[in-house]
């Protein structure tokens, strides 16, 4: 059955325990597949049937407590939080130097008993403090006391606890003292104050810092230029991007970015491709070649001809696999949603218990005790802790041309052990080119050559295209006979000519005795040789290679330098691919490979450890997914942006060893925010409980709590933002 995927930006989100309640609220809606909720990038991904009712999704979302709205909305769903912050500091700022003043300062503390007194002074504070909590505060109320009435607190409701707790003691404290015992009517008019300041204050610092986790995605989009200049009946009119339509010929002019994908028609120029590969050496595209949106046109004007437009182009596809990616949970996800699931419930308890046990040994510290433990603990971070490190991770890994089109093999990446490569395509540059010529007395080079290339220019055999290719001016061929397995023949200027094997040589009666050495030689190096006999006498042996890439001896280095073993499957014949295998000091080779053949080494190798399968994103797709991580050799086509897990978009083997040590850099990240996210509260909420109080004296005030809270998750998106300078180097 058809699906259908929607993406939406979320209002509310707040911690760990909001993604998961908003996922099980959206999973509940009927003909929804999949619902993916990100607490970084503020967005749901639902994938469903093609029936699917949007309607539903936005009422089973608002019902939940967390509206949404489609990302082309321009209705903006995040509130000011800058401005509430400023609103809540003035507010909240002499409440905290009229209270905090009077206890550092004794003087201070006289001089407002003598003038105001300390009654008004405590009346002042309840006003203001009470007109936080109804208008900056406000949100932490009506999203957190729900989601407490129907039994699943979340982050909201520890602060709408805890200030609430703090702000109707003092109210007591202030009108009715009466009720409570002496000793214990003190006022915290400043602490549930200094609470919704500092909360806010730290929301709005992680709301800045996930704006830039996410500017990998917006530079990528700002790639595509708004206008175009579209030629139609001779006439050049500027329109913008979104009018253009396949056919459409478009005139780029140098230092333009093209505006869609297309076929170069008229003109030639050097097009910067960085944005798409992560090279910084430009390519020259003529007429005929292809040209891909997004990409710059450095020195030359040309024409094109559009061949995808909107959201076919392959900068649109790159950010929705990329976005799709960044949304994808990873395996270690699993464990925090299960922890995150108990921890608020376990939080209260805490709270509860904690303000129990000082009602008993020391009641003037319930309080404090009870509301430090709700304010101090923070869902959040952890809720922060993978999604914004993937979030920044496979950002930077799209401006260094490694797409992730799965989010789990980001983290299967970082445990690979074999990395085993295709030959043809992927260490080779897969089309094979001259190495030697050499010829029999009474002939010359050009001689051996050109016949050859004659004849060879009739063949479809990529061979023949490497020899070929090595004459520009060719004679032309007559007669031409293909004779499978053995090589081809035919008439140039009336002589006959056959280019081929020592088998079809000894047919035709062309001893091809003198030239076996040579001929073995080059072979035992990997390199395809085949006789050219000329008028019935062997003329010469041609030699012909698929060359390694520039950079496949530094790839293969630099995997072993990482700990993983470079290995090679690959379908040519064992002699060319031992001969590549030595160069490279490849001890793992398996050839004569067919499809399957490369499946069942695969599945060999894992027994190892996980292995990753590194071919041209064609030929090698059951491969491909065997493996446990498909990394795809692309070129920035759309066929290799829909092969494998992995796809890197220069076309070079030197980016496999860069996804490998950029995943170990990504999930080195989610370890270090897991453990922070986790130590703190570990540490923390028995602090904030009391637990030291007996043997140090600490005491944590509920403020201090409040600011350790805020800093928590900004610690944690700060600590992934470290992730945009990765370099995917050792």
């Amino acid at each position: 059955m058809a699906t259908q995927t929607h993406r939406f930006s979320v209002e509310s989100l707040s911690c760990a325990s909001c993604v998961r309640r908003l996922e099980t609220a959206l999973h509940d809606v009927p003909g929804i597949r999949e619902a993916r909720v990100n607490l970084a990038s503020g967005t749901a991904t639902v994938t469903g049937e093609a029936s699917l009712s949007l309607e539903g999704v936005l009422t089973a979302a608002r019902n939940a407590g967390y509206p949404m709205a489609q990302e082309a909305d321009e209705t903006p769903l995040k509130n000011n939080l800058a401005r509430q912050t400023l609103l809540a500091a003035v507010l909240v700022l002499p409440v905290f130097i009229l209270e905090m003043g009077g206890h550092i300062i004794p003087a201070f503390h006289h001089f407002i008993g003598e003038t105001i007194g300390h009654q008004a002074s405590r009346i002042f504070q309840f006003l203001a403090v009470g007109l936080t909590l109804a208008g900056p505060g406000r949100q932490f109320f009506a999203k957190g006391v729900p989601a407490l009435l129907r039994g699943a607190p979340e982050m909201n409701s520890l602060v709408a606890l805890g200030t609430f707790a703090a702000f109707a003691y003092s109210t007591v404290a202030t009108f009715l003292p009466g009720l409570l015992p002496e000793g214990t009517r003190n006022v915290y008019f400043e602490a549930a104050g200094v609470i919704v300041v500092l909360i806010l204050f730290g929301r709005t610092l992680e709301e800045k810092a996930k704006g830039r986790a996410g500017e990998a995605i917006k530079s990528l989009i700002a790639l595509r230029p708004e206008t175009a200049i579209r030629v139609k009946d001779g006439v050049a009119e500027e329109r913008h991007v979104a009018e253009l339509a396949v056919g459409d010929v478009i005139r780029v002019r140098p230092g333009e970015r093209i505006p869609v994908d297309g076929v170069v028609i008229q003109g030639d120029s050097l097009i910067d491709e960085a944005m798409l590969t992560g090279e910084p050496e430009p390519v020259s595209k003529s007429k005929g070649e292809t040209v891909t949106g997004g990409t710059i046109s450095l020195d030359g004007g040309f024409e094109m001809r559009a061949e995808r437009v909107g959201s076919d182009t392959v900068l649109a596809r790159i950010v929705e696999m990329v976005q799709d990616a960044q949304n994808t949970k990873l395996p270690v996800e699993n464990l925090v949603d299960r922890i995150t699931h108990w921890f608020v419930p376990a939080v209260i308890a805490t709270a509860i218990l904690a303000t129990l046990i000082w009602l008993f040994v020391a009641p003037e510290f319930a309080l404090v005790a009870g509301v430090s433990v709700l304010i101090i603990a923070c869902p959040c971070a952890m809720g922060l802790a993978v999604p914004v490190s993937i979030m920044v991770g496979m950002g930077r890994a799209a401006e260094l041309g490694i797409l992730f089109r799965q989010g789990h093999a980001l983290q299967r990446l970082s445990d690979v052990k074999i990395a085993a490569f295709d030959k043809t395509g992927t260490l080779t540059e897969g089309h094979p080119a001259l190495c030697h010529v050499e010829t029999s007395s009474g002939f010359t080079r050009d001689q051996v050559l050109s016949h050859a290339a004659a004849v060879e220019a009739l063949s479809e055999h990529p061979i023949g295209r490497a020899i070929v290719a090595e004459v520009s001016d060719a004679p032309s061929a007559s007669n031409f006979k293909a004779l499978s397995g053995l090589g081809v023949s035919g008439d140039v200027g009336g002589v006959s000519v056959a280019v081929g094997s020592e088998t079809m040589m000894r047919e035709i009666g062309a001893d091809p005795s003198a030239l076996l050495r040579v001929a073995r030689e080059h072979a035992s190096l990997g390199e395809t040789t085949f006789f050219v006999a000329i008028g019935g006498e062997l003329a010469g042996v041609i030699t012909v290679s698929d060359p390694l890439r520039n950079t496949t001896e530094e790839t293969v280095n630099t995997l072993r330098a990482t700990g993983v073993q470079p290995a090679m499957i690959t379908g040519d014949r064992s002699e060319t691919a031992k001969a590549v295998a030595t160069r490279l000091g490849i001890t793992r080779t398996v050839a004569n490979a067919l499809p399957d053949t490369k499946v069942a080494a695969i599945k060999d190798m894992t027994g190892e450890g996980p292995v990753a399968f590194i071919g041209d994103g064609i030929n090698d797709a059951p491969a491909l997914a065997a493996a446990d991580v498909g990394i795809a050799i692309g070129t920035g086509t759309d066929v290799a942006i829909e092969t494998g897990d992995v796809v890197l978009m220069s076309g070079s083997p030197e980016g496999v060893p860069r996804a490998i040590l950029l995943s170990r850099d990504v999930m080195r990240n989610i370890k270090q925010n897991l453990a922070w996210a986790f130590g703190y509260n570990i540490l923390l909420i028995p602090v904030a409980a009391g637990v030291l109080y007996p043997a140090f004296g600490i005491l944590l005030s509920p403020m201090l709590a409040a600011g350790a809270m805020a800093l928590s998750s900004v610690a944690v998106v700060g600590n992934a933002l470290r992730l945009r300078h990765a370099t995917g180097s050792k």
